[in-house]
This record gives C-alpha cells, sequence and structure tokens, in this order.
C-alpha cells in the first residue's frame, strides 16, 4: 500500500511539474517579428508572441524568461519577464493551469555594431518550484541583428550661402534746381551748388570710363500752393523742362548722348503736401492753426489766396517755406558695370583685397576646382571677416574634398558670426548626422528655415532615427539611395527598385541595394544579377553580402 501512494504521488508530480515543463518546453510556441531581428534607430526591438498551452503551467511553478543577444564575444540581455502558476507565491502573470495564457512581450536593448548579422536570439528561462529549481534550455527565437539601416548614405545637402552679385550696379545722383516766384528760368546761382558740381563731376566721369553710363534723366517739378491753379500746372512744366535741358546740355558738352525717350518730364503742379510738411516743421508759432484754417477750404484757388495773404503776415513762410516749394527734382540714374569674369578670376586669387565681399564669393563660382574654389574663399573670410557666408562656403567646400574636421571648424566660424542663419544651421546639421550625434543634427534643423535641402537632410536624419515613413516624406521628389533605402525598410522593395532605377546612380551601392530589392521580392536571378554587378564594382562589400542576413535565403545566387 505504502508502495502503492508513493508511486501515485509521483505520477501526479510528473503530470504538474517543474521537470515537465522543462522537458516539454517545445510545447510552447513563440514567434519572433521581425525575424530576423532588426536594427531600427539605434536600438534593437523584439516584439515576441506565443502562447502557453492548457495543462501546461504548473500550479506551484514560478518561471523567469529574458531573450538574449548573442554573438561571438558578447551578448545583450533584454527586460526580464516573470510567470506563475495560479499557487505560486509570487508578482508575475498568472497563468491557468486549465486554459494556459497567451503571450505578448516587446522590448529593446541599444545596439552594438558587433550584433550585426552573426548574432542569434535565444529566450534563457530558469523554474522554482518550492525549493527546487531548474534551467530550461535555452530556445534560439531568431537569427539577428539584420541592420540593413546602416547602409544610410552621407549624401546629405549641404548649402553655399548665396552671392548678391550684381554686374551692373544702378545708381540715381539727386540735383535740385530752385526758381524765383512764376519763373521757369534756372537761377545762374544754382549752377554753383554743390549738386550740380557733383552732377557735372559724375558726366565726366561717365564719358571717360567705359564702365560708368548714364541711362537716364526723370525731373519732378512743383510750384508753390500761392498761386492760381492753372498758372502752377504750366509752371511746372516749364520748369521741369527748363531742368532737363539744363542737364542736357551739360551732356551733349560731354558728348554723352541719350534717347529723347529717357529724357522725362514729369510736372507735379502746385506743392501743397510739400507746404504742409514744412510748416510742420518750422518754427512758427501758430503753425498748426495756421493749417487747420488752410484745409477747411475745399476751393483750391480760395486756398492759395488765402496763403498768399498769410505769407503777408508771416515773413518766414514768405521767405524761406514758399521759396523751397518752386523746384525741379531731377534723378540721373547711371550705371556702374563691374570686372569682366577674367578680371574676377584673376583678382579672387591674386588681389582680393580689393574686390568687395559680393564680388569673390560670385567669383569662386567660376572655378570648377575645388581646389581653387577653396582658396577664393579663404581669401573671402580673410579680406571680409566679418560676413559668414565665406566661412560658410569654405566649410561647404571642404566637406566636397573629405575634410570633415576643418569644415566643422569653418561651420562654427560661420555660426558664430550668424547663429540663427538657415543655411549655417542646415550644414551645422547636416555634419553633425555624419558623425553620428543625432541629438545635435536635431537641435540644429529644428534652428533651420524650411528648404529643400533641409528638408531633404531631415530625410536622412529619420533613417538613421529608425522613422522610416517620415523619412520619405521629407525626401519629396529626390531619386536618391537613401530614398531607397527608406522605402526597404518600410517595407516597400518594389517602391525602392523603382527609385533606384530612376537615380541614375551606377555605384556599387546603388546594384547592393537593388540586390536587397530583389532579394525581399524573392528574386533570386535578380540578387546574383546585382550582387555581381556590386562586387565587380566594389570588391570590398564581398564581406559584408556574405553574411548580410537580407540574402540568408539567396547563398547560392550569390555564389559564396
Amino acid at each position: 500500500m505504502r508502495i502503492l501512494t508513493t508511486l501515485l504521488a509521483a505520477v501526479l508530480l510528473a503530470g504538474c511539474s517543474l521537470p515537465k515543463m522543462i522537458k516539454t518546453i517545445e510545447d510552447v510556441k513563440l514567434e519572433v517579428n521581425p525575424s530576423p531581428v532588426v536594427l531600427q534607430g539605434d536600438e534593437v526591438t523584439i516584439d515576441i508572441t506565443g502562447n502557453f498551452p492548457p495543462k501546461y503551467f504548473a500550479k506551484k511553478v514560478t518561471v523567469e524568461a529574458t531573450p538574449v543577444l548573442v554573438w561571438d564575444g558578447g551578448e545583450a540581455a533584454f527586460e526580464t519577464v516573470k510567470f506563475q502558476g495560479i499557487d505560486a507565491a509570487g508578482n508575475g502573470t498568472v497563468v491557468s493551469w486549465e486554459n494556459g495564457k497567451s503571450i505578448s512581450y516587446m522590448a529593446k536593448v541599444p545596439y552594438e555594431a558587433a550584433m550585426k548579422d552573426n548574432a542569434r536570439l535565444e529566450l534563457r528561462m530558469s523554474g522554482a518550484q518550492g525549493d527546487k529549481t531548474g534551467d530550461f534550455p535555452a530556445v534560439e527565437l531568431s537569427l539577428g541583428v539584420m541592420a540593413t539601416q546602416d547602409l544610410v548614405q552621407p549624401d546629405e545637402q549641404f548649402v553655399i550661402a548665396p552671392d548678391n552679385f550684381q554686374r551692373v550696379m544702378t545708381y540715381v545722383q539727386d540735383l535740385t534746381f530752385n526758381y524765383n516766384y512764376q519763373s521757369s528760368a534756372v537761377k545762374r546761382a544754382e549752377y554753383n551748388d554743390e549738386d550740380w558740381k557733383a552732377a557735372k563731376d559724375l558726366m565726366a566721369l561717365a564719358a571717360s570710363a567705359d564702365s560708368v553710363n548714364v541711362v537716364g534723366v526723370a525731373t519732378s517739378s512743383y510750384a508753390s500752393p500761392e498761386g492760381e491753379i492753372n498758372l502752377n500746372e504750366d509752371l511746372a512744366m516749364k520748369r521741369a523742362n527748363s531742368a532737363n535741358k539744363a542737364v542736357s546740355r551739360e551732356l551733349a558738352r560731354k558728348k554723352i548722348d541719350l534717347d529723347e525717350a529717357a529724357l522725362r518730364a514729369m510736372p507735379k503742379g502746385e506743392d501743397w503736401e510739400g507746404f504742409k510738411k514744412a510748416m510742420r516743421a518750422s518754427e512758427i508759432a501758430d503753425k498748426d492753426l495756421i493749417l487747420r484754417v488752410l484745409e477747411m477750404y475745399s476751393d483750391k484757388n480760395k486756398r492759395e489766396e488765402e496763403i498768399k495773404n498769410i505769407a503777408k503776415t508771416y515773413s518766414e513762410i514768405e521767405e524761406r517755406i514758399l521759396p523751397d516749394l518752386r523746384r525741379s527734382q531731377v534723378a540721373i540714374t547711371y550705371t556702374v558695370s563691374g570686372y569682366t569674369d577674367e578680371e574676377l578670376v584673376d583678382m579672387s586669387k591674386n588681389n582680393a583685397d580689393m574686390l568687395t565681399v559680393e564680388e569673390l564669393l560670385f567669383a569662386a563660382t567660376l572655378f570648377d576646382d575645388l581646389n581653387d574654389q577653396l582658396e577664393v574663399y579663404q581669401n573671402t573670410t580673410r579680406v571680409h571677416a566679418d560676413d559668414f557666408r565665406g566661412h560658410n562656403n569654405v566649410g561647404v567646400t571642404l566637406m566636397a574634398m573629405g575634410r570633415m574636421k576643418q569644415a566643422g571648424d569653418a561651420f562654427g566660424a560661420a555660426q558664430t558670426l550668424n547663429s540663427g542663419n538657415g543655411t549655417v544651421q542646415n550644414n551645422v546639421g547636416a555634419l553633425a548626422r555624419q558623425n553620428g550625434d543625432m541629438d545635435a543634427a536635431e537641435t540644429a534643423y529644428g534652428k533651420a528655415s524650411g528648404s529643400p535641402e533641409l528638408s531633404y537632410n531631415k530625410g536622412v536624419l529619420a533613417i538613421a532615427q529608425g522613422n522610416y515613413g517620415r523619412a520619405i516624406s521629407s525626401m519629396g521628389n529626390n531619386t536618391t539611395l537613401n530614398l531607397a533605402l527608406a522605402k526597404i525598410l518600410n517595407d516597400d522593395a518594389n517602391g525602392a527598385r523603382t527609385t533606384l532605377e530612376n537615380s541614375g546612380d551606377d555605384s556599387a551601392m546603388a546594384s547592393y541595394l537593388l540586390a536587397i530589392c530583389a532579394a525581399r521580392l524573392k528574386d533570386n536571378a535578380g540578387v546574383k544579377k546585382n550582387i555581381d554587378a556590386a562586387l565587380a564594382k566594389d570588391p570590398t562589400l564581398r564581406a559584408r553580402a556574405q553574411n548580410d542576413l537580407e540574402f540568408r535565403n539567396h547563398k547560392a545566387a550569390l555564389g559564396m
């Protein structure tokens, strides 16, 4: 009887015990999505689902489960999760003996480059029942880590700060002729004024210098507002004509021909607005009252008569305000032509101190060779050290030459001079991303203004951050390797292949990405064709291709 009782207890223990759970662990069905696990952003995230079947989880057993990524020379453990039977003590997730329980688990660990391709994801479990403990055999859940994201290319768009160079600059020389009361003749004294002397000097220069040309004369003429309306309008026209005649006579003396259409007379009639402005600026004690009284007259002729009467009382009006309104204002428009391209090319390297910042910035664009461009931009920073554009453009040129450290110094100098400039912040952010500092890149982009280059660069950053949908939206219509990569990572291999085919990019990496597209589309021949092309262009890709989990189902096609 005692032997029978012992045997019965052993059978019951075997039916719901930790040892049986360990022995039948394969009954617990687990799936990992995605599999292989992948790099996304700077982390590896796993999503495990499964089910403890009915009559599997013993009532007094507790289990701790820890997914672990294992690779040669290292491992990384995810968060441990606890389960327990309905009669076990503890704070784990309770699993019914009768009904079992579904499993849903998600966790992440920081990515390490050593995880790539050769790692594996396994589940380690240990259990306890009373004072008895036991370890489950490790369950291999997935290959991993597939790090396709790290194929992101350093193709950020660095932006040259533009010049405002104009080959031909337009200027205006102003000149004023004043007249006697009801006269349109230019007074002899006007030819002794400094503005007339300056106008003559300009015309003399235009006559002697090929780079200076007088292109137009426009005269606005006025009468003081104390005369009759019709008389003032006629007088203003005559004054405009007399002023233009005086300028035309001097142009003729200098043998400067000007088309008749370029000589414009614009009579304005009586200058009521000018009178009010001069009155307000005067020292006349009753000026505000005078203006209010005058503005009461809707009849202009009556107002003019009243102005004439008031002027007899207030000498300042008669002697200072009204005479200044009897005038012609002449605008002589002229152009100055700058250096030729050939002159700018020579001077930007050999005589940069003679050039303006706009001329130097433009001159740099006339060179095709990066070394020449760099020299001119460096000359710009020397001659015009306080203009951020020279420093910024030195940085862009150095980036094109692969000199990242020096480029960073140049961008830093530009940022010191103009930290709010969107072009500089775009470039600072792009360099930070290429240096692996995602936070600094995001901060700089946040300070930059909207531009196609900035939008694209934000897309590259979004790939590195694991936000592939946002990357695709940011990159717009660009047909680049990075846009194709974002589509691959966003599970759109067909779209990625179309982007690559339209990119015009015949690089080894373009072929490699096409091979990944083919692998995801289960196109064995496409994998072979494109991997062969990639390795022919860049044999160093062979080591990656041999281990790349993208090609785990296409080893035969690779011939490796």
